[in-house]
């Protein structure tokens, strides 16, 4: 009864949290999309404002204020776009003038609320769900860029080492720098990295019988990737995962890594 009487009591006027530039450049990634119906830019602003609603509180869906729409319709089309690829394909459009000249890598984990979990039952690792005796845990792993803007991400369980998506992280990544911490300290890794004409920048771990130098002058932009992880971590959608689904939790990841490149 008090949440509806709270509702009852909400302004009917939206406030706009999506700056105008930053909203340019998303429209004309919609108007680029054929599987989108974008005739009229009021409503998918609404619909995006509503997004931004729900990434930044952490609210439940059916939480989200009327002004944005029937909560379940919001939720029903975000989750379309989810299978189709739209939030992914929406950080990609507005990856410009990536700055290649370094890039670095690094993971985070994030608390996980037990509605997380039941997905995928008898197997959280495909879930992206790991246990600890804090409870449960996704791990995010990600690939930035010189100036510390997101590239690309990959969801494991809390307890997976940092060193095992590493390869997959820097799949496409040749002729660059490679910043990351003693958890990427792996002869393979090094090897691999170097292999494609990387200059690789990670400190040697301690008990190692060789010690490998690295540029430490270098070393001291790792901050950047550290300074990212909390920008997203202000959306509270983020910083603790509430959606089943790994994809549903990736798309907002997705969606938050496209307003940290329009800032």
């Amino acid at each position: 009864m008090v949440v509806s009487s709270y509702r009852n009591q909400e302004t009917t006027d939206m406030k706009y949290y999506i700056e105008d530039q930053a909203w340019e450049a998303i429209l004309s990634f919609f108007k680029k999309k054929k599987a989108i119906h974008n005739k009229n830019e009021e409503k998918i602003r609404q619909f995006i404002e509503a997004i931004w609603f729900i990434a930044r509180t952490g609210c439940q869906w059916r939480l989200l204020p009327d002004y944005y729409g029937c909560w379940y319709s919001v939720y029903r089309r975000f989750k379309r776009w989810v299978d189709k690829g739209i939030w992914e394909a929406l950080m990609d459009h507005v990856k410009v003038d990536v700055d290649i000249e370094s890039m670095m890598i690094d993971a985070t984990i994030v608390r996980a609320h037990a509605c997380s979990s039941g997905y995928i039952k008898g197997n959280q690792e495909e879930a992206a769900l790991g246990r600890s005796k804090g409870g449960f845990s996704t791990k995010i792993h990600a690939l930035v860029d010189a100036l510390g803007n997101p590239l690309k991400f990959i969801l494991t369980a809390g307890q997976r080492n940092d060193i095992t998506q590493a390869e997959n992280l820097t799949k496409d990544v040749q002729n660059t720098t490679v910043i990351g911490d003693k958890g990427y300290d792996s002869s393979a890794f090094v090897e691999s990295l170097e292999n494609k004409g990387c200059e690789v920048v990670i400190p040697p771990k301690s008990n190692r019988k060789v010690q490998r130098e690295y540029d430490k002058h270098i070393y001291k932009e790792r901050h950047l990737i550290e300074c990212f992880f909390g920008k997203i971590k202000h959306f509270r959608r983020i910083f603790s995962r509430f959606d089943k689904a790994p994809a549903t939790f990736l798309a907002f990841l997705n969606f938050v890594g496209a307003l940290i490149w329009l800032r």
